[in-house]
């Protein structure tokens, strides 16, 4: 039997095609019957093109009802995969072309100079234009072609897609997934998140990386779910449409953006029924206001592009603040300490985790996967934490964030609690900089509150540091700034902070 995952999909389509599957911002309804008319369509565009299976496609498009279109085709047409980000520039753009190798990028009018050039250098055979409205030659390719496409068989050892992570200790990395990967994650979130029929979903993220395409995307396809299908998120509309949804995903920027709605209260969610918050923390004052306000607690969960999701807040247990929660069903999940050893419960130690979710490795970097990987088959995170009594998983950080001073571990995320529990301070990161005589010293990075009466001094938050923690955690150096640097997912770019500031 075939496992290619979009079979697996339409198996749980609703029985009628006119039920919806996207609602667009211009009142258009996308029905589930014209994503499988739609997919056909481009799924023998590519094979007329001489894509054949496990060939890669790529697309650094806008986000639209083509780009998805584009994506199911591609799985129907047993091919591999590959979203790039918008933003990537020139010299990403080489990289991951020159590595993946793929027979067809798509890519937006107004970088199809560059992205026919690039595609050149790579040998990549076929470029094709989509626009962010999703018109474009791609469109109008697709549309020549037949409706119907026998999906081609794939094992579920294939690959279904390469994602290619941020690459900020280096050039950046294939994470091959395979449709065993990406079907037993969906359908793992699936149960234990608890959808149902009639959920209706705002999706409000980008669908480039693994949190808005392979988490909040699949979730709906699986479940059979209206999407409002949002190309980008506005906080006003994002909050107009909660009435009329029972499910939304999102990043901790989008949770702070919808606070600062005067129309954000409990009758504006009363059909909502959970609201999940991933790629960066959340802040404690965030997840406590959120519930003020609304009534509901933000499930926080964890993950990574190598995998999917890995641990999650119960759906109808207890949701702590400031964790993860437990491991999720199939995953296995562990803390180890320097010795090779589990750490014991509160002690931080690096994150690992095995699963049939786990990515199958690095594109044509067998010594990486290797080297990333457990004797035991377990795969090395990089990310710090703890593990409480009963398995509820904190992160500390990055091990790259890691802080050694005088030969002592520093985890930053303790000296950021402290700092963001400040009055007049809204954000900070703690990063190390290179220092003559300790290896490296302690500097917080902090954004003060724009409105606050009184704005804390570098000597404030120095104290503040010293009362609460070991004299060797309180930072050599403060900086204020306006804004903290983010990736797409909301995280907090310390790399960039550390060169700044160097």
């Amino acid at each position: 039997m075939s496992q290619n995952l979009y079979a697996q999909f339409e198996e749980r389509f609703p029985h009628d095609d006119g039920a919806p599957a996207m609602a667009l911002p211009d009142g258009r309804i996308v029905p589930y019957g014209e994503l499988k008319v739609q997919s056909a369509r481009y799924a023998n565009l590519l094979v007329s093109l001489g894509a054949k299976p496990g060939d890669r496609i790529a697309a650094q498009v806008e986000k639209s009802p083509c780009a998805v279109f584009l994506y199911l085709g591609a799985l129907r047409a047993g091919c591999v995969f590959l979203p790039m980000n918008p933003a990537y520039q020139s010299g990403e753009l080489a990289h991951l072309l020159g590595d993946a190798r793929p027979h067809v990028f798509v890519v937006r009018p107004q970088a199809a100079a560059q992205g026919r050039e690039l595609a050149a250098q790579a040998a990549v055979p076929h470029v094709l234009e989509l626009s962010d409205d999703g018109e474009g030659e791609l469109a109008v390719a697709a549309a020549q072609h037949a409706p119907r496409f026998a999906t081609i068989s794939r094992s579920a050892d294939d690959l279904a897609a390469i994602l290619y992570t941020s690459g900020t200790t280096g050039r950046a990395k294939g994470a091959m997934l395979t449709h065993r990967n990406l079907g037993i994650g969906v359908s793992t979130l699936h149960k234990f998140w608890g959808f149902k029929p009639g959920d209706v979903l705002l999706h409000i993220l980008p669908i480039y990386h693994f949190h808005g395409l392979f988490v909040t995307l699949h979730c709906a396809l699986w479940n059979g779910s209206a999407m409002w299908f949002e190309p980008k998120f506005d906080a006003k509309r994002a909050v107009a449409l909660l009435p009329r949804s029972t499910v939304c995903m999102g990043v901790p920027t989008h949770y702070v953006r919808m606070l600062a709605e005067p129309g954000l209260n409990p009758e504006a969610c009363r059909e909502m029924r959970l609201f999940i918050s991933g790629s960066a923390p959340l802040l404690p004052d965030i997840f406590n206001a959120f519930r003020e306000r609304t009534g509901h607690t933000i499930l926080e969960r964890y993950g990574m592009t190598e995998g999917g999701m890995f641990a999650s807040n119960p759906y109808g247990g207890e949701r702590r603040c400031g964790t993860v929660g437990q491991a999720l069903p199939g995953v296995s999940l562990r803390v180890m300490n320097g010795e090779g050893q589990a750490a014991a419960p509160g002690v931080t130690g690096q994150i690992e985790v095995k699963g049939d979710n786990v990515f199958a490795g690095y594109w044509r970097l067998p010594e990486k996967t290797a080297e990333e990987h457990t004797a035991d088959g377990y795969f090395k995170t990089g990310d710090l934490g703890q593990l409480s009594k009963n398995g509820y998983l904190t992160i500390v950080g990055r091990d790259k964030d890691l802080i050694i001073s005088g030969g002592l571990n520093i985890y930053p995320k303790e000296i950021e609690e402290v700092i963001d529990a400040l009055a007049g301070v809204r954000e900070s990161a703690v990063i190390g900089l290179k220092h003559p005589d300790f290896g490296e010293a302690v500097a917080a990075i902090v954004v003060r509150e724009a409105a606050a009466v009184s704005q804390p001094q570098a000597e404030e938050v120095v104290q503040a540091v010293k009362s609460r923690l070991a004299s060797f955690k309180v930072p050599k150096s403060v900086y204020f700034v306006d804004d903290l640097p983010r990736n797409a997912m909301g995280k907090v770019q310390k790399n960039l902070l550390r060169e700044r500031f160097a």
